[in-house]
C-alpha cells in the first residue's frame, strides 16, 4: 500500500455510499443507530442525504418538499478504518461504496472541491467564497452550460453562495442561478 493511501486512511474524508433508491433516509437512520451502538463515533462523523427544497403545486397550493439530488446515494464523512468501513458496508440497505473496485479494496474519497460544491448547494457549507462582484455588476460565467456568457448579477444569496444572473438567451433576458465559484467580474 502506498504511503499516500495509508495517510488517507487517517484523514476525515467524504465517501459515497450506494443504497437502494428511495431508502436513503432509512439507511441514514440505520447508520446513525449503528454509530452509537457499535462505538465508532471517532471514525464516522456526518451522514448526509443530499437534498434541496423543491416547490410543487398540488391541488392549486404550493407545497415545499425535499428533492433528493442523488437518488440511491448518501454521503458519509469518515476516517476509513477497517472497523468503520465494515460497519458502513454491512448496514441494512447499503449496497456498497462508490469508488471501490471490490475484492476488499477500500473506496476512494470524494474530492474536497466536489463535496464543497454539494454542501454549498444544500446551504451546509462552512467555507464562504469571497467575491469581488455585487448586484448590478457584469460577470462572466466560467463553467457549466452557459460557460463564456456574460450577464448582470440581479440578486445574491450569501448563505447558498448562489447569484441570480440575467443572461441573454435566444433574445430574451433570463435569470439563471449560478454558484459564486463559477462567476468572475468583468472589468470595464
Amino acid at each position: 500500500m502506498s504511503e499516500e493511501r495509508r495517510n488517507e486512511e487517517k484523514e476525515k474524508r467524504w465517501y459515497v455510499v450506494n443504497t437502494y433508491s428511495g431508502h436513503e433516509n432509512r439507511v441514514k437512520e440505520n447508520l446513525e443507530r449503528r454509530l452509537e451502538s457499535m462505538g465508532i463515533q471517532d471514525s464516522l462523523f456526518r451522514i448526509l442525504v443530499a437534498e434541496e427544497p423543491e416547490i410543487e403545486i398540488k391541488n392549486g397550493k404550493k407545497v415545499e418538499k425535499m428533492k433528493n439530488l442523488f437518488p440511491g446515494y448518501l454521503f458519509v464523512e469518515m476516517i476509513m478504518t477497517d472497523e468503520a468501513w465494515y460497519v458502513v458496508r454491512n448496514t441494512p440497505g447499503v449496497t456498497g461504496f462508490i469508488g471501490s473496485s471490490g475484492g476488499g479494496a477500500k473506496p476512494f474519497p470524494v474530492s474536497p472541491d466536489e463535496m464543497e460544491s454539494i454542501l454549498r448547494r444544500m446551504g451546509k457549507s462552512d467555507q464562504k467564497v469571497v467575491v469581488d462582484f455585487g448586484v448590478g455588476d457584469v460577470v462572466t460565467i466560467l463553467s457549466g452550460p452557459f460557460s463564456g456568457r456574460e450577464g448582470t448579477v440581479s440578486t445574491m444569496n450569501d448563505q447558498t453562495q448562489v447569484a441570480s444572473v440575467m443572461i441573454n438567451l435566444f433574445g430574451r433576458i433570463t435569470p439563471t442561478d449560478i454558484s459564486y465559484n463559477d462567476l468572475q467580474r468583468v472589468d470595464n
